[in-house]
């Protein structure tokens, strides 16, 4: 076996949000919010529970093959931003949030991808004016400005994908 390390070579594009942009609210249930590069905005949750006989990395397995898929689907995927978590309910959610996180930023790493976390209450302000806004008032606000979210997931990835066309990724 060879020690070469993998070491992409990253160009960054430097125009104004180019292309195809991810919004996640990581978690078990995932909520995905993606504006391709015609602007049309596509949202959903993914399930990444582990099944009754799956081993422990068969999750982070399944969400490297989904986030290929959407790859694929919506070529090429310019940005990633998601929710960063800093306090969990419980220690499952951590492990889970933890491993997913992970799974998605050496993804991002080895495709050349800019991801960037943005921090809970930022997105809770932006969707609904408070830091500290519950489930339905996310959900609320996704329906105010005109989607249809399943769940506070969706409703989340939303808000973060606003997020990051309306203050350009924080920039404004």
């Amino acid at each position: 076996m060879s020690n070469r390390q993998i070491e992409p070579v990253c160009e960054h594009q430097t125009s104004d949000m180019p292309g195809t942009i991810l919004a996640l609210d990581l978690g078990t249930t995932t909520g995905w919010a993606l504006r391709s590069s015609d602007g049309l905005i596509t949202s959903g949750t993914a399930s990444f529970r582990n099944g009754r006989f799956d081993g422990g990395g068969m999750r982070y397995l399944r969400f490297t093959n989904w986030l290929g898929e959407l790859e694929r689907l919506s070529r090429p995927i310019a940005a990633i931003w998601f929710e960063e978590v800093r306090r969990h309910a419980g220690t499952d959610a951590a492990h889970v949030y933890g491993g997913l996180m992970a799974t998605l930023t050496a993804w991002a790493e080895l495709r050349c991808v800019p991801y960037e976390g943005v921090p809970v209450g930022t997105i809770k302000r932006h969707a609904t004016g408070k830091g500290n806004a519950n489930k339905d008032a996310m959900i609320a606000a996704a329906r105010a400005r005109g989607f249809s979210p399943a769940d506070d997931n969706e409703a989340d990835a939303i808000a973060i994908l606003l997020w990051a066309m309306e203050t350009h990724g924080g920039a404004q």
